[in-house]
């Protein structure tokens, strides 16, 4: 009888996995391109040469760099925007939530990434709307979409009362930006410490329970 031929080993998972590899790597260099020469100064040429790779590789993965760009953000926010709103998936006092939600944001968007992504947006925007775009939708919407989420689940039961949750969603993150991350923002932030981490926190949670905390 004759023997069956062997079957080739499925060759898609590792194939997949060394996509997913390059393909973050190619990201990664993309990074520190922007990071250095803004959106519209940073070349395909550099980043391929940043991350390792041939300009025909870095095109296999990405179309443009419009392309690239946009995958950047998505990823950055995919990782960071879950874990900073993970607090309104508790079952706690409103207080509570808000603080912690105030808290996670406040560090986020003072970290060094997220600095220099704000600064890209303000700075190519006007140049390159898209950029704009792109930031808004897989940044700022999100998190304001799920905190106007939340409240509306409060106010169902009783704790919050808002005639706009979307609207008292952007003020909260409005509050959560005052001082620290306007300073931050100009490279002007060697005065602020945890302390004032911790005075921007309450006082955006003090504002907004009192405009909008069930009376």
């Amino acid at each position: 009888m004759a023997l069956s031929s062997p079957v080739p080993a499925p060759s898609c998972s590792p194939c997949m996995g060394e996509s997913e590899t390059k393909r973050q790597q190619i990201l990664t260099g993309a990074s520190s391109v922007f990071a250095e020469h803004g959106y519209e100064g940073a070349s395909m040429s550099a980043i391929a040469r940043q991350a390792g790779v041939s300009k025909g590789t870095l095109y296999n993965y990405f179309a443009n760099k419009a392309d690239l760009f946009a995958a950047f953000v998505e990823q950055r926010c995919r990782e960071k925007l879950p874990v900073a709103l993970a607090p309104v998936r508790e079952n706690a006092p409103p207080r509570e939530i808000l603080t912690a939600v105030a808290r996670a944001m406040v560090r986020l968007i003072t970290q060094p990434d997220s600095l220099m992504l704000y600064r890209i947006i303000v700075s190519e925007a006007p140049r390159f709307p898209q950029l704009g775009a792109i930031f808004w939708e897989n940044g700022p919407r999100v998190a304001i979409a799920t905190l106007a989420n939340w409240i509306r689940e409060q106010e169902a039961r009783g704790t919050l009362t808002t005639e706009d949750p979307v609207f008292a969603a952007e003020q909260f993150f409005a509050l959560c930006q005052t001082r620290i991350a306007h300073l931050r923002r100009f490279n002007l932030s060697s005065g602020t410490n945890s302390t004032d981490e911790e005075k921007v926190i309450h006082a955006a949670v003090k504002v907004f329970m009192a405009a909008y905390g069930s009376k």
